[in-house]
C-alpha cells in the first residue's frame, strides 16, 4: 500500500507567503496592543499617573484583545507549518517542553486578564498582580517563540543539540541569534501600545502624554535594536543589501516615522494605518532574513506545487469575512457616542 504523498504545497508559493505576511502582520498588531497596552496600564497604574478610572476601563479590553491575538495567530503558524514543517517540527521537539507550556502561559494570561477586567468593575481598582501575571505569561510565550523558530533556522544546530539530549528540555543556546530580535519586538509592542492608549485616552491629557511618551520611546529602544540586530547578522549582510529588502526596510522605518508625524497630528487612522504597514515591512524582512539563514540547507521554492484551490477558497472567504466583522466592530467601538446603538 502506497501512503499519501504530502510532500507538496497546496498553493503557488507566492500566495501562502502573502497570507503568512498579511496575517502574521495581523497577528502582531493585535498582540502589540495587548502587551504594550497591558504593560503601559500596569505601569501607569501603579504610579498612579492617570488619576480617574482610565486604567480600569483599558483592563476591561484585554481579554477581548486576547481572543483576537490567539484568533489572528492560528493562521500564521498554519502557513508556516505549511511551509517549514520539518524546520518547526524538530526545533519544537527539541524544546519539547517548553513548547508544551505554551498554551498553559495563554490560558493563566488570559484568565488573569478577565480577573482583572471583573475587579476592576468591581472595586474601581486595577488589579496590578493580575496584569503582571498575565503580562509575564506574554513574556515566556514570546521568549519560546523567539528560541524554538529561530533554532528552526538553523538545522545543523538542531540535530546537534538532539543528538546530545532528547529530554525535551533543552532551550536554544544561541541567544545571539534571536535575543536583539526579541528585544526589537518588545520595543515594537511598546511603540504600538502606545499609539493604542494614545489613542483611546485623548481625552485624557495624562494619558495622551503617556501613550506619546511610550510610542516615542518604544520607536527610538526598537531602532536601536533593529541596527544591532542587522548589525548581528554580518555573515548575511552583504546578500541582505542586495535583496529587496533593504528597499523594504527603508520604506518600514520612514513609514514608521510617518505614524509618529500624523500621531502627533492626533490623525490617529493613517497614523494606525502607517504603523501598520511599517509592521508588516518588518515581518517581510524577518522572512527574508529566514531564509538567508536557512541558505542551502532548505529552499521553499523546491516544493512541489499542487493546487488544492477548495480549501484555499474557503479560508479566503472565511478570512475576508472575519476582516468585515473586525472591521465592523471597531466601527461600533469608536463611532462618535452620541449615535444610536
Amino acid at each position: 500500500m502506497n501512503l499519501p504523498d504530502y510532500h507538496f504545497i497546496a498553493a503557488p508559493l507566492w500566495l501562502v507567503t502573502v497570507l503568512h505576511l498579511l496575517t502574521l502582520t495581523l497577528h502582531f498588531f493585535a498582540m502589540n496592543i495587548l502587551f504594550g497596552g497591558a504593560a503601559i496600564t500596569l505601569w501607569s497604574s501603579a504610579r498612579n499617573r492617570w488619576g480617574g478610572t482610565q486604567a480600569v476601563d483599558f483592563s476591561r479590553l484585554f481579554p477581548v484583545a486576547t481572543a483576537a491575538t490567539v484568533t489572528l495567530g492560528v493562521a500564521p503558524l498554519l502557513f508556516l507549518q505549511l511551509v517549514y514543517p520539518r524546520q518547526v517540527y524538530a526545533a519544537a521537539i527539541v524544546s519539547g517542553w517548553f513548547w508544551l507550556f505554551v498554551p498553559a502561559a495563554v490560558i493563566v494570561a488570559y484568565y488573569a486578564f478577565y480577573r482583572a477586567s471583573f475587579s476592576g468593575q468591581r472595586t474601581g481598582r486595577v488589579n496590578h498582580v493580575m496584569l503582571a501575571l498575565a503580562a509575564a505569561g506574554l513574556i515566556y510565550v514570546s521568549l519560546v517563540y523567539s528560541s524554538v523558530f529561530s533554532m528552526a533556522e538553523q538545522p545543523a544546530l538542531v540535530r546537534s543539540l538532539y543528538a546530545k539530549n532528547q529530554s525535551g528540555w533543552v532551550w536554544n543556546p544561541a541567544v545571539g541569534a534571536y535575543a536583539l530580535r526579541w528585544l526589537h519586538m518588545l520595543a515594537g509592542a511598546m511603540t504600538v501600545g502606545g499609539f493604542f492608549v494614545g489613542m483611546m485616552g485623548q481625552d485624557n491629557p495624562k494619558v495622551a502624554a503617556t501613550g506619546k511618551a511610550a510610542f516615542a520611546g518604544g520607536m527610538g529602544v526598537a531602532a536601536a535594536a533593529g541596527i544591532a540586530y542587522l548589525v548581528s547578522l554580518m555573515p548575511y549582510l552583504e546578500a541582505f543589501m542586495r535583496s529587496p529588502a533593504i528597499t523594504v526596510l527603508a520604506a518600514a522605518i520612514l513609514l514608521s516615522l510617518a505614524s509618529l508625524q500624523f500621531y502627533l497630528r492626533k490623525n490617529f487612522w493613517v497614523s494606525g494605518l502607517a504603523l501598520f504597514l511599517s509592521v508588516f515591512g518588518m515581518v517581510y524582512v524577518r522572512h527574508v532574513v529566514r531564509l538567508l539563514r536557512l541558505g542551502n540547507a532548505f529552499n521553499p521554492a523546491s516544493w512541489r506545487i499542487a493546487p488544492q484551490w477548495s480549501p484555499f477558497l474557503l479560508f479566503l472567504v472565511c478570512f475576508v469575512a472575519m476582516l468585515a466583522v473586525l472591521a465592523w466592530m471597531l466601527w461600533l467601538f469608536f463611532r462618535p457616542k452620541g449615535e444610536a446603538a
